[in-house]
């Protein structure tokens, strides 16, 4: 990658991780329950990849960025909201997953009840912190936090998403699209609307990116190094989950990955002022974090 790429992330890593710590300051009032506080920081720090969060801020930048605190509090809320997934999915409910980014899962770590609330808390904070930030912006406050809750709820939302699991058959992509695909297609919407541009010119390329983002995890789960990857792999077959290397085989995965990004790259409104530089991030990005190093060689 560039030096100016480099650069432009550190930059955007840096934001979000300040705001992060912002929106975790909201939870550590006075007489709050210690092990609780400790659990939710456990949860968002030390951080993955920050996809969402970056992929917000990268939209909103392009879009104009002319509210920079709206845009990092509703990059904030995004991956506030990714994390809790995460715990809540890694519960003995659910995956009963012992590691999560290369550490014990919170579960493992502060016990099966502390992990629910932390979750829990965690989606209420995203809100809080979305709130703070836009009451000085309430026109534009409104579609955010319709935006990202209908990416967390029913009957689309990642909440749906993980209760595909409890049905006796699921449609591959649509369980994607809501498990993962929903909170990316959030993430390029709220970059947008933070912007004070429309939203919904967005949509589509946070659901190819979504989607393309699980087919490439789906890989990762079939081939991947538990200790590179920072988790268990094999779980989608012990559990019985669908996935799209199972379903497509690696190549037909492959194909399937390449075009998802492709029409990523295609959807980007035609009439935003930043599209040229954001369409050269992207690239940059699938390359470093979309496809699965063991692939990289094919899909070069």
């Amino acid at each position: 990658m560039s030096e100016p790429m480099n650069t432009i992330r550190r930059s955007l890593a840096q934001s979000i991780e300040r705001s992060l710590a912002h929106s975790l300051s909201l939870a550590s009032g006075h007489g709050g329950p210690p092990g609780l506080l400790a659990a939710m920081r456990y949860a968002v720090f030390p951080g993955g990849a920050r996809l969402r969060p970056r992929l917000a801020l990268t939209v909103a930048c392009a879009c104009g960025d002319d509210n920079r605190a709206l845009a990092d509090a509703a990059a904030s809320a995004i991956e506030l909201l990714h994390c809790a997934s995460l715990v809540h999915d890694d519960l003995p409910c659910f995956d009963n997953a012992p590691t999560r980014r290369g550490k014990p899962s919170v579960h493992a770590a502060f016990g099966e009840r502390l992990a629910v609330l932390t979750g829990d808390a965690l989606i209420v904070l995203a809100f809080q912190a979305l709130a703070q930030a836009g009451a000085l912006s309430p026109h534009r406050l409104a579609a955010l936090v319709t935006i990202v809750a209908r990416a967390v709820g029913a009957p689309t939302g990642i909440a749906a998403g993980q209760a595909w699991e409890c049905e006796p058959s699921v449609q591959l992509r649509e369980y994607q699209r809501q498990k993962t695909g929903a909170l990316f297609a959030a993430a390029t919407m709220a970059g947008a609307a933070a912007a004070g541009a429309a939203p919904d010119g967005w949509r589509i390329l946070g659901d190819r990116l979504g989607e393309a983002y699980q087919v490439a995890d789906d890989i990762r789960d079939l081939i991947a190094n538990p200790d590179e990857l920072g988790k268990p792999v094999g779980r989608d077959a012990a559990l019985g989950r669908p996935n799209a290397a199972e379903q497509l085989g690696l190549d037909g995965a492959r194909r399937r990955l390449e075009l998802l990004l492709s029409e990523a790259i295609d959807s980007i409104p035609s009439d935003c002022p930043g599209a040229a530089g954001l369409r050269d991030l992207i690239l940059a990005e699938a390359k470093q974090s979309y496809i699965p190093k063991e692939l990289a060689p094919a899909a070069a």
